[in-house]
């Protein structure tokens, strides 16, 4: 069933007439007795007046056409606009949105967001503003498989805490060109996804975030972003949950990570990957892909990598720290996950890159780094000699030491590295400048899924204590569930 909203409004008591009508009045008109010639002269002029106004009444639809429409909901889990099985289309629409809600049911399912779609619906924004002010209240979800919202040259205003702007769970898909979304609450991403994720595809654009535990993007999905612009003021630019993605195309974004809200990490970043074990993703490996683009932090680390495998890919994207103090990436343990076995490992892929800053690898990580197509790098790695470094230089590319750095193996060619004054170490052994080096990879295994501090609810350690599932960065954490499915929706 096609649904198309018309948002014209037309005013009351003025009607244009039809054009069949006005066509035969005209027709009734008293006959001419003046000459052919006069006749067809008239005859012309009377098409003429009748093509000016039919001119006219289409200029006049048009108006209308424009003329925005507003849509409120003020109710506790209401919607504003909602579409469920079927094809609906909104165009120059406001919509306001007031009222809360409980966290799981808006946060996994949607309830209170002000524009909702779900069971296979496809839903069509067009020249829209959505302003929600209330506690979980996302601006536009998409829910369940087979579920799409396209949406367009809108913009967006969140102001109350969990409140994203557009968002994905259950397997639904959003697709979003060339929009403006600005959220201040806390854990309120702009492009935002929860437990059972899905696909949010976004080209264009300007994203901010203002909140505390608010990246741009929490992805427990697989989120595409081309063209934009990225801003976080207080949070991480980038959080990739579990088995999920963020690929960046052109993007410049610009991380802030300034405040924290969660006790279980002692560095800020921009991007960090990781596994929360609170049910609300797949176990399995994370990605974070950047083609092009820039990447800006403005305090601690670029990366940081805990308690899950990960690959990260960088083409040609330009990457600056503005932070002395913090280091290119950091693999390591935190308040997520099994101690012993919550570190972070990483297969670092550079192609055409430029990389600098140190790279930190605790007892409980792992590193394979590849540097290809004429990248270089210029840090020490692993400098405390504690984790374990496989790192594999391409003919033509480069690594410059800045540290004394400690690899378990090493693949280059002999005029690779530059040691500038520093030692190499490859497995205890000080390597030679100019020679050349063959090793092997690591072979990396998922980290446990349970026990020790930071596990599944009722155990112990931070975040386990008393039965709680452990705090995710956003500031939320769900209840126990398997592999990132989303459980069956309340009442069904």
């Amino acid at each position: 069933m096609k649904r198309t909203r018309d948002m014209r409004k037309l005013a009351s008591g003025l009607w244009t007439l039809p054009l069949a009508l006005t066509i035969t009045l005209a027709g009734c008109q008293t006959p001419s007795t003046s000459s052919a010639t006069e006749d067809t002269t008239t005859a012309a002029a009377e098409e003429a007046a009748v093509t000016e106004e039919d001119s006219a009444s289409e200029e006049t639809e048009a108006s209308e056409s424009k003329e925005r429409q507003t849509v409120t909901d003020d109710t506790d889990n209401g919607h504003a606009i909602a579409a469920s099985n079927e094809e609906a289309s909104y165009t120059a629409v406001d919509v306001t949105k007031t009222g809360d809600a409980d966290g799981d049911e808006a946060d996994f399912y949607g309830t209170n967001a002000a524009v909702y779609a779900e069971e296979g619906a496809t839903l069509d924004l067009k020249d829209i503003t959505v302003s929600t002010n209330g506690t979980h209240a996302n601006a536009v979800f998409s829910y369940g498989e087979g579920t799409t919202v396209n949406i367009a040259n809108s913009t967006i205003d969140t102001t109350g805490n969990c409140s994203g702007g557009i968002m994905v769970t259950g397997g639904g898909t959003l697709n979003a060109t060339d929009l403006t979304i600005h959220t201040t609450g806390n854990s309120s991403a702009a492009i935002r996804s929860d437990r059972g994720g899905g696909t949010q595809n976004v080209t264009g654009g300007t994203y901010t975030t203002d909140g505390t535990g608010s990246p741009v993007i929490y992805s427990t999905a697989d989120v595409t972003v081309s063209d934009a612009t990225l801003t976080s003021t207080a949070s991480q630019g980038v959080v990739v949950e579990g088995k999920n993605s963020v690929t960046l195309n052109n993007v410049n974004l610009t991380a802030s990570n300034t405040t924290k809200n969660s006790d279980k990490s002692d560095w800020y970043q921009a991007v960090m990957i990781y596994q929360s074990m609170s049910g609300d993703a797949a176990e399995g490996e994370a990605s974070f892909t950047m083609n092009g683009g820039s990447l800006t932090n403005t305090n601690g680390d670029v990366f940081f990598v805990n308690n899950t495998v990960a690959t990260i890919n960088l083409s040609e994207a330009t990457i600056t720290n503005q932070d002395a103090n913090g280091v290119l990436a950091r693999l390591a343990a935190a308040g997520w996950g099994s101690a012993g076995s919550n570190g972070g490992h990483v297969t670092l892929n550079a192609s055409k890159q430029t990389l600098d800053g140190d790279i930190v690898v605790d007892s409980v990580s792992e590193l394979n780094m590849y540097l290809k197509e004429g990248s270089t790098y210029t840090g020490a790695i692993n400098a405390a000699n504690e984790g374990t470094v496989y790192v594999e230089i391409e003919s033509g590319s480069t690594w410059k030491l800045t540290g004394d750095s400690y690899v378990s193996a090493l693949t280059c060619d002999a005029d690779a590295i530059d040691l500038n004054g520093h030692t190499l170490y490859i497995n205890g052994e000080a390597y030679t400048a100019g020679t050349a080096s063959n090793g092997s990879a690591i072979e990396f295994t998922l980290p446990e899924s349970t026990g020790g501090p930071g596990g599944m609810p009722g155990e112990g350690g931070p975040g386990g204590a008393g039965g709680e599932p452990p705090a995710k960065p956003d500031g939320t954490g769900g209840p126990d569930g398997a592999g990132g499915e989303p459980p069956a929706k309340p009442g069904e």
